[in-house]
């Protein structure tokens, strides 16, 4: 299982509300999390065979920007 971190702008709980039907339905996606309180609102995800690109345009396709760290 690979471990993803990004940088994202998922900065409140109704953003983690909209980007969490996306994120549950990516095949691959075991769990994620993203912390509110780090100034860089870090997402991060842990997969089995979803790729950091997948993920990316997941988030960008619910709305919210994601850069890989």
């Amino acid at each position: 299982m690979e471990t993803y971190k990004f940088k994202t702008n998922i900065n409140c709980g109704n953003c983690v509300k909209a980007v969490t039907p996306h994120l549950n339905k990516l095949e691959g996606v075991q769990e994620w999390k993203v912390d509110t309180e780090n100034p860089d609102k870090v997402l991060e995800v842990k997969a089995d065979s979803a790729n950091a690109e997948t993920i990316k345009n997941t988030v960008q396709k619910a709305g919210f920007e994601a850069e890989q760290i």
